[in-house]
């Protein structure tokens, strides 16, 4: 049986309790949000070195970092040193986007060399099988080879995997008719476009949303319902297109769930700040609670460069209202493939968004290391606040970076250091 279905049954089992104490709370917390599908567990049984990830409602919001070769740059050592950084600075899950190069041994290989939760889109597989290996179009590839791609993934243990189901031809009829800037930015949801276009037929992943189940129920995969008709640009948020998709995952979310497989919903990309209270409400009422995963949502289209930044605001406004699991967005988006520093920076960007979330949200034991920290600061207390820092590394090197005298405190006051004053004003 899948995690889901042993909730169902009243039943606590081993992951449950793992998820349970790794955040802090009783299993038959984790086991009511798994029952009422407000929780999943991300974990594939055939991913034996890999950590359970509880992704939901009262859960600490969880971090995704995007790895993953290009057409351009296909140096696997290059994506295995990404994907160290990514778990070494916080991320909880990776998810590997391949698309150049030795995408088969890429993923095998993170999937062994980390225990991060792993993640990945298995049509960008087989695109490339059809391309690479039967030397077809992509508007080529057959119904089974696009869940030969599926299998494959489960079979090598991703945990859980982006399908664009919702990407059908009345939702790209209601995108045609309102009009859109930029149409569509998602990978996965073009190559769909596309292959309906050319082959006049309905999407294979939602006319045989079935089969796709017993696939994902075989491994107990968490779907990830992903959001073609995401908003690429601040124009085209909260369009038809994009609302008409969530009301369809809505529907496939309640399938699945009957099915016994675990679901949660990705979310828009670039969403003025003004909307994206409203982005998550809609999520949340539309999708029966499902966790909700979201790509920033970037708060403006100008920051090439900075866009970490864009996402940071977005991603802590999202969570406040609810968003599950933050997917980061690095310093590079839009302009090339990231680095290994990039994917440092994105990550800390996102886990600063993220606790800063929990706080607002009352998390259990969110506030715990800001306090520590604030009793460290007012004590100068050097290691302590290193040993809390979001990222201990950066803050040990601006520390050394700036000559300290006898006083001990840091060279913006100097001897005139507020707290050093204070501890003499309050012993008098």
């Amino acid at each position: 049986m899948t995690q889901l279905e042993y909730a169902r049954r009243g039943l606590i089992t081993e992951q449950m309790r793992i998820a349970a104490a790794a955040e802090g709370v009783e299993p038959e917390f984790i086991r009511e949000g798994l029952a009422a599908g407000t929780i999943v567990i991300c974990h594939n049984v055939k991913h034996a070195n890999g950590t359970s990830l509880p992704v939901g409602a009262g859960l600490r919001t969880k971090i995704n970092a995007n790895i993953g070769s290009s057409s351009d740059d296909t140096d696997m050592q290059k994506e295995l040193e990404k994907a160290r950084i990514a778990v070494k600075y916080g991320a909880d899950a990776i998810m590997d986007l391949s698309t150049g190069g030795p995408v088969d041994e890429i993923r095998r290989a993170v999937v062994a060399e980390t225990n991060a939760c792993i993640g990945s889109v298995p049509l960008y597989q087989a695109a490339l099988d059809a391309v690479r290996v039967k030397k077809k179009a992509i508007v080529d590839m057959t119904v089974d080879d696009i869940f030969a791609g599926i299998v494959k993934h489960a079979e090598d243990g991703v945990d859980f995997i982006t399908v664009h189901c919702g990407v059908t031809r009345a939702t790209v009829e209601r995108m045609k008719n309102e009009g859109r800037l930029m149409d569509v930015v998602s990978r996965g949801g073009a190559f769909t476009i596309e292959w309906m276009a050319y082959n006049r037929q309905e999407n294979p992943l939602f006319e045989h949303f079935d089969k796709l189940l017993e696939i994902t129920k075989e491994y107990d995969m968490t779907l990830s319902l992903g959001d073609g008709f995401r908003p690429g640009c601040l124009a085209d948020a909260t369009d038809r297109a994009q609302i008409q998709e969530l009301i369809i995952l809505g529907e496939l979310t309640q399938r699945a769930q009957d099915a016994g497989v675990q679901v949660m919903i990705e979310g828009p990309g670039h969403v003025p700040l003004n909307q994206i209270q409203a982005n998550i409400q809609l999520q949340k009422r539309l999708c029966h609670g499902a966790p909700f995963y979201v790509l920033g949502p970037l708060v403006t289209d100008i920051a090439p460069g900075y866009d970490h930044i864009t996402c940071a605001i977005g991603g802590a406004i999202a969570a406040a209202a609810g968003a599950d699991f933050l997917c980061y967005v690095t310093p590079s988006e839009h302009l090339r493939l990231p680095d290994v520093q990039d994917v440092r920076d994105g990550v800390i960007a996102s886990r600063i968004a993220a606790h800063a979330a929990d706080i607002a949200k009352g998390v259990k034991g969110a506030m715990d290391k800001d306090i520590r920290m604030a009793k460290c600061r007012k004590k100068l207390d050097w290691e302590g606040q290193f040993a809390l820092a979001l990222d201990e590394d950066k803050a040990r090197e601006f520390r050394a970076n700036s000559p300290v005298a006898d006083h001990g405190a840091c060279t913006m006051c100097g001897e005139f250091c507020a707290y050093k004053v204070m501890d003499d004003a309050m012993k008098r």
